[in-house]
């Protein structure tokens, strides 16, 4: 990614750092692996913010800003993913995940495999917990996806189509299958309910209205 229009490796990674040291011990070892996987992170960042599905960067230039919260957040996640994913530093891989959560009031849990192309807007209050995650997946503030147990004790998670859009306080809970184009209306609550292809879904589980997606 070329960040010479906004800030360089150098500044992002003496930005990070401090931010880190503000609330936790940094050693000189999870500063080198940090090092060592920015420029994986940034590969991840480019792809996401440079996807022309991904239309909320694409007006923005594409080009990675620090200073953009939900850009700031999403790179904050995908650092503690490849932190998780090279299995060398699981207490940094706290420490990134903590942050992220302080910095945003997000909950993205580097276990967790978000998709390549993903956003979200003034995104504060949201959890995304496990689940099958599609390209185009966007969130904004207070909602949830997660698992449920059932009668046996088996705990199941959502499958998630492609451009997946949650509205405000809206929630994806436990066996469900959400097609690709949904949008999940504002406060609306889907539990262990599928949901067809090209549909907008209001209401709560079992209770759902759902309606043609007329714009898809």
């Amino acid at each position: 990614m070329n960040m010479n229009e906004i800030a360089s490796k150098k500044d992002v990674l003496e930005q990070l750092i401090k931010q880190l040291r503000n609330f936790f011990t940094i050693s000189e070892e999870e500063h080198a692996e940090i090092a060592r996987l920015f420029d994986s992170v940034m590969r991840r960042c480019d792809i996401n913010f440079k996807s022309p599905d991904n239309q909320y960067f694409k007006n923005r230039g594409g080009i990675f800003n620090p200073h953009h919260s939900v850009m700031y957040m999403i790179f904050l996640y995908y650092l503690s993913n490849e932190l998780y994913r090279s299995g060398r530093c699981s207490e940094l891989c706290d420490k990134v995940y903590y942050l992220n959560k302080i910095m945003h009031s997000v909950d993205l849990f580097y276990a967790i495999q978000l998709p390549d192309i993903f956003g979200a807007e003034h995104p504060l209050s949201s959890v995304m917990g496990r689940a099958s995650y599609s390209d185009g997946f966007f969130f904004y503030q207070g909602c949830t996806v997660g698992g449920t147990y059932d009668r046996e004790g088996n705990l199941h998670y959502p499958v998630i189509g492609r451009n997946c859009r949650m509205y405000s306080n809206s929630s994806i809970l436990g066996n469900c299958k959400i097609g690709d184009n949904v949008s999940i209306g504002a406060g609306a609550i889907v539990k262990n309910q599928n949901i067809p292809d090209n549909s907008i879904v209001f209401g709560q589980s079992p209770n759902l209205i759902i309606k043609p997606n007329i714009t898809q």
